[in-house]
């Protein structure tokens, strides 16, 4: 097996693969019960009518093996939109490939082509090795930030509040 790899941005035929390696994301972060998204989902929200996501897939020997899901948000402190990563995953057997790098390369480069002002990402605590790897990258950690979230069962609770 080579060590070649290539990035691509994902297509409507991609969207079983990344199902299967956004559940595998899920159980590597112990979060399988979490990881409802479908094939069909992914088909929606990256190629439907109205896009709210996009992927990027990393592809060795024909076989698609590392995603990337990103979409953009916007920065009020800095009037200008900003490149948030969803999920990156690369199949534990691909690892040190150089693909993760590549990936963040690919975002920077688009993120600094749109006019961004930041590209941000959530990881786990315990996720030591990725969050080397970050700093690898120039990244800093967001301490004082503490993620807030609303599930789509507290969402429809409040939005029947009067």
């Amino acid at each position: 097996m080579t060590n070649a790899f290539s990035l691509r941005d994902a297509r409507p035929d991609d969207a079983g693969d990344i199902a299967r390696l956004v559940r595998d994301l899920a159980v590597f972060e112990g979060l399988e019960s979490e990881a409802t998204a479908t094939e069909q989902d992914f088909r929606k929200q990256l190629f439907g009518e109205h896009p709210v996501t996009h992927a990027l897939v990393a592809e060795r020997e024909g076989r698609i093996v590392a995603i990337a899901i990103w979409f953009h948000n916007f920065s009020t402190f800095t009037g200008r939109p900003g490149l948030y990563l969803e999920d990156i995953y690369v199949e534990p057997e691909h690892r040190g490939l150089g693909i993760a790098t590549a990936i963040f390369r690919a975002l920077a480069r688009r993120a600094q082509a749109a006019g961004c002002g930041r590209m941000e990402w959530s990881v786990l605590n315990w996720n030591e090795n990725a969050i080397k790897f970050y700093r690898s990258l120039g990244a800093i950690g967001m301490d004082g930030w503490t993620v807030q979230r609303l599930t789509a069962e507290s969402i429809a609770r409040l939005a029947q509040e009067p």
